[in-house]
């Protein structure tokens, strides 16, 4: 472990001698850009000059060479519009953003603004630009907001927003610069993929895009699955009875949990007992398989899915919650039977998702953009991950304002009813002075619990989770204001701009004089980049503002890694002062980061294939689609329908195998490999069905190209379909973090990189 260390402090030294070099090029720059000073101009000879730009860029002119007079327009024409002068330091993140790298820049330092001059730049071309929002209320707010810099320099700028008419959708992406989400964005694209008509696709090829909150979408979201199906109103109750085994099984006793809980599995007693519930003989016989998936589905549920904490129930439906965020995570379901076992758990009907037409993960359609840049507040505790799978580097930005918050140490109790007690009398001794404070916690059951031991000890708050998510912008706008206690999930921790007093500049004053906004977090997350984006609504804009993390050794993941046994604290009301807590938290820490950045490589090996798979397929179609690959009307689309409809069926098939998959290991074969070999072998066969099965109906039709023929023999779109998101609970196995010798291989390789001038890093 010497070897990691000493090489990764060297190319820390590296790195940051690296950086002030960049850093002072970008300050040279934006001086250069500072020094264009415009205010002369009157609006038709700015307009002139962004005619010019423009032509150029049209006529090959390398973006680079038009920088300094674009972003000197930008900034003139967002003065004159706005009122906004661009600081030097959103000028330098601009640059950077040209130079496709993932910036950092503290909350409230105006990355909207930012973002505003590399799109501008690469929109000259005429090829568009996307720039991706957390959520559809920021994409159009934005757009509207940043909408008269564009307008006076004679671009078009628009929103798209979930539920808009095609032609409504169709405009919106034809615009120089649009605002969407990464999520609509995307089931748009796989939209486009089953259109029968190349009026009704609505993306045009894909050019540049900048995506906002960059750590949660590339990291967090990356592997999630965007799916397109049919339409489904089928409805069942089925699963009841499993749910119903399941809850009669004890931990230990009937199942076991792999080591980081992730997994859950029957031991021999447990599959005796439900044996024995369902009278179905030998679960593992080859005629139960069907048995064996779903009671494992429902144990699945019912042991790692917990009520309030993964999901809610309202109005009589199954609502997941997004890890990360705290917010319900709208149209997503877990895998069909998961879905299913869910419902079952909480006794309700499940209705089948439909089938799957068409699947995308975030990471697979962001790639498909050929000049990606991104943004966020936090990004520097991930930057190996960022290189290595996007090679986006990452630029720290300086703030506008040096921040001044105060991040206290974390205070660590030995168990829960301690730290509730101590968070309790915090809380109160705080407000008591009226002081705002925002509460961070893990999840909707322990906000609830928290409001009402405050209300118990006569302290009002807002409480701000999944089950009220409505009135998410009137608890955020008081937030901050004198006396305001709010008690938030994550759905508080990214995203949102508290501001001092809300807003009144007077209770700012009083605020600021108090010490700002106090952040107080009542657990640490996996990932030490939520932690900090919590913080991060604290000390905006050079604010006053202190932050702290209130610890128990009875945290699920401080308990998780036995950290309670290692230390042998006997119970106190007291915090513990302990030597070594800290950094063994932080180093659980970086454990739980390693983990799920194998996760994520490790589900990408899967899901790799199938999209290389559908890129070629799909190029394929395009050219039938677009008219490239002559056919007549009637050959056009039968060719479109049967490569969509044995598309479904090869999903189907990977699907199937893919659940099953992981008992490879047991017969000593690696999943991975028996996955891609099989599917593999199965795509290989897809042409040649597709040439049959068009052949066959091209008889039938006798060379008719009337429409009305091809509805008769069923050669038409799904009637209706559904855009939704998977939750994938299924992971074969995990490792537990990067072993030393690889740590140090990462290190030695970007040492040696700028020695040997390697393109690039791998």
């Amino acid at each position: 472990m010497n070897l990691a260390v000493k090489l990764m402090n060297k190319y820390k030294d590296y790195e940051s001698r690296d950086m002030q070099h960049l850093l002072q090029s970008y300050r040279d720059k934006a001086e250069l850009i500072r020094s264009r000073n415009l205010e002369a101009w009157d609006d038709q000879r700015l307009q002139a000059e962004s005619h010019r730009l423009r032509k150029e860029a049209q006529s090959g002119t390398s973006l680079d060479d038009l920088l300094v007079d674009a972003y000197a327009l930008v900034c003139e024409a967002s003065r004159r519009t706005l009122g906004l002068r661009p600081y030097d330091v959103q000028v330098m993140a601009a640059i950077a953003l040209h130079e496709r790298t993932l910036i950092e820049q503290h909350t409230g330092e105006g990355k909207t603004l930012s973002a505003v001059m590399p799109a501008y730049l690469n929109a000259l071309t005429g090829e568009g630009v996307h720039v991706l929002t957390f959520n559809d209320y920021l994409a159009n707010r934005d757009a509207q907001w940043m909408g008269p810099i564009y307008r006076l320099l004679g671009l078009t700028v628009n929103a798209v927003q979930a539920g808009m008419s095609l032609s409504d959708k169709k405009e919106a992406y034809a615009a120089d610069i649009t605002y969407v989400t990464a999520k609509e964005a995307g089931f748009d694209y796989l939209r486009d993929t089953i259109a029968l008509r190349e009026a009704d696709t609505v993306h045009r090829p894909f050019h540049y895009v900048i995506v906002d909150e960059a750590d949660s979408l590339l990291l967090d979201e990356a592997r999630v699955p965007l799916v397109i199906s049919s339409e489904s109103d089928a409805s069942s109750s089925d699963g009841i009875p499993f749910a119903e085994v399941v809850r009669q099984l004890e931990p230990v006793e009937h199942y076991d949990f792999d080591d980081s809980r992730r997994n859950v599995y029957l031991n021999e007693a447990g599959a005796a007992k439900a044996e024995a519930l369902l009278g179905c003989g030998n679960l593992y016989d080859s005629d139960n398989g069907h048995l064996l998936t779903v009671i494992n589905c429902a144990l699945h549920v019912e042991a790692l899915l917990s009520r309030d904490i993964d999901y809610i129930v309202r109005d009589g439906r199954i609502e997941l919650i997004e890890q990360y965020t705290g917010r319900v995570a709208e149209n997503r379901h877990l895998p069909d039977r998961l879905q299913a076992a869910l419902a079952a758990k909480e006794g309700l009907q499940s209705t089948a998702n439909g089938r799957i037409l068409g699947t995308i993960t975030l990471q697979h359609f962001l790639s498909l953009y050929p000049k990606m840049c991104g943004m966020t507040a936090t990004a520097h505790a991930s930057a190996m991950e960022f290189e290595l799978i996007y090679k986006l580097p990452v630029v720290q930005i300086p703030p506008n304002r040096t921040n001044i918050r105060i991040d206290h140490p974390y205070r660590i109790y030995t168990h829960q009813e301690a730290k509730l007690k101590a968070l309790v009398q915090e809380i109160s001794s705080v407000h008591a002075t009226g002081r705002p404070i925002l509460i961070g916690t893990s999840s909707v059951e322990e906000s609830d619990k928290l409001a009402h031991a405050l209300a118990n000890a006569d302290v009002p708050c807002h409480v701000l989770n999944a089950k009220n998510d409505a009135e998410e912008a009137e608890i955020v706008a008081k937030a901050g204001e004198v006396g305001a206690v709010t008690v938030s999930t994550n759905m508080a921790g990214r995203g949102v701009d508290i501001r001092l007093g809300g807003g009144n500049p007077k209770q700012a004053e009083i605020v600021a004089k108090l010490g700002g906004l106090y952040v107080i977090g009542t657990q640490v997350n996996e990932s030490v980049r939520i932690d900090d984006q919590l913080r991060g609504r604290s000390g905006r804009q050079g604010d006053p503002g202190a932050s702290v993390f209130y610890i128990s050794l009875e945290d699920e993941l401080i308990f998780r890694f036995g950290i309670g046994k290692a230390f042998r604290a006997p119970k106190q009301d007291e915090p513990l002062e302990r030597p070594g807590l800290n950094s063994k938290i932080a180093h659980i820490q970086r454990v739980m980061m390693g983990q799920n950045h194998h996760i994520r490589q490790e589900l990408n090996y899967y899901s790799d294939m199938i999209e290389d798979q559908r890129r070629i397929l799909y190029k394929e179609r395009l050219g039938i689609l677009t008219g490239e690959t002559p056919l007549s009307p009637s050959e056009q689309r039968v060719r479109l329908y049967f490569i969509d409809e044995l598309w479904a069926d090869h999903l189907a098939y990977a699907s199937y195998i893919r659940e099953g998959i992981h008992l490879e290991s047991l017969a000593s074969r690696n999943p991975i490999e028996e996955f891609h070999a099989l599917i593999t072998e199965a795509y290989e066969q897809l042409p040649a069905k597709i040439d049959s099965e068009s052949a066959n109906m091209l008889a039938k039709l006798g060379g008719s190209n009337d429409p009305a023929k091809w509805e008769e023999l069923g050669l038409k779109s799904p009637t209706s379909t559904r855009t939704y998101i998977i939750n994938d609970q299924y992971i074969e196995k995990t490792r537990t973090s990067w072993t030393p010798m690889t740590i140090a291989a990462y290190y030695l390789r970007k040492l040696l990189k700028p020695v040997f001038k390697w393109s690039e890093f791998e």
